[in-house]
């Protein structure tokens, strides 16, 4: 045989192969593109966040998707573990058995010489044992937690790098616990800016977003400490930037916990009970939206 009629013929093969285009890392199947990406923001709320962990029980057992998880404070440590493994029957047992010495670390000493009664290593190692998971961007479900830069008084979201620093960060309550320096910045609880921060599920492309806000109602006659009178404060704080953003939701759920005190752990079961009430009343909205949303790209795909 000729050697020039095998080196003409494997020359065309080369040359088809160089002309034939890369494929697309990332295709979405017709099934994927037709569906909206709903995102479902946690606000800040301490011990109110329990309410967070029934929300997500419900549009679990009505099949609602969870597309992207963004969060402020208790949202983001709630919203953390279920991004990992996305599962809301673990999600309630962690609930059940947290107690308030497993993320608080107070001490005297702390008070005096430093930025907050405790330091938050001990909240860092409860995420970490909980979500194995090192970095953010490598979580089941696409993640951000909400914080803010105590220096230039700016948002800060944390959506790359320690799943445990971020929700330190984003739950650092100024007073309560100390700043946390992460990614070069000075970070404190992401509830003084942005407490439900649908915005940045906005951001990250959500085409429905479910908003959760467990926000305290505000009155408060029995402030007797210098703890009480940071935490009044905050509640303040977060109430006021959490009255417009929060309507910018296309789904608002609002449990009843605003009676719950931000460090009560006592009333696990009932703020639990009443994210799941408060879901279900919403789950002909969510449903109708979704519907609307797939209605509106069947018609623009025509």
């Amino acid at each position: 045989m000729n050697i020039h009629s095998l080196v003409l013929p494997l020359c065309t093969v080369l040359l088809l192969a160089s002309c034939t285009p890369a494929k697309s890392p990332v295709t979405l199947t017709a099934e994927e593109s037709s569906k909206p990406k709903v995102a479902l923001v946690l606000g800040g709320g301490s011990a109110r966040g329990f309410a967070h962990v029934g929300v997500i029980r419900a549009l679990e057992q009505e099949k609602i998707p969870v597309d992207l998880v963004v969060g402020t404070s208790v949202g983001s440590l709630i919203g953390a573990i279920y991004a990992h493994d996305r599962n809301s029957f673990e999600l309630e047992w962690t609930a059940y058995a947290l107690e308030k010495d497993e993320i608080f670390d107070y001490g005297l000493l702390n008070a005096f010489t430093g930025m907050g009664a405790a330091k938050g290593e001990r909240l860092e190692a409860f995420i970490k044992g909980k979500v194995p998971t090192e970095n953010i961007e490598d979580l089941k479900i696409p993640f951000a937690a909400v914080a803010t830069d105590l220096n230039r008084g700016t948002k800060v979201v944390l959506d790359t790098g320690s799943v445990g620093r971020a929700v330190r960060a984003s739950s650092a309550i100024p007073g309560v616990f100390q700043p946390v320096e992460h990614q070069g910045k000075l970070l404190v609880d992401g509830g003084l800016i942005d407490n439900v921060p649908v915005s940045v599920a906005r951001d990250k492309g959500a085409d429905i977003v479910v908003a959760v806000d467990i926000g305290k109602q505000v009155s408060n006659f029995n402030i007797v400490d210098i703890i009480d009178v940071m935490l009044q404060s905050i509640t303040i704080m977060n109430a006021e930037n959490a009255k417009f953003r929060k309507r910018e939701a296309d789904i608002l759920i609002e449990p009843k916990v605003g009676d719950v005190g931000m460090l009560d752990f006592t009333q696990k079961k009932r703020c639990m009970q009443a994210g799941i009430e408060a879901t279900q009343k919403m789950i002909p909205e969510i449903k109708a939206a979704i519907e609307a949303w797939e209605r509106k790209k069947q018609e623009q795909s025509r």
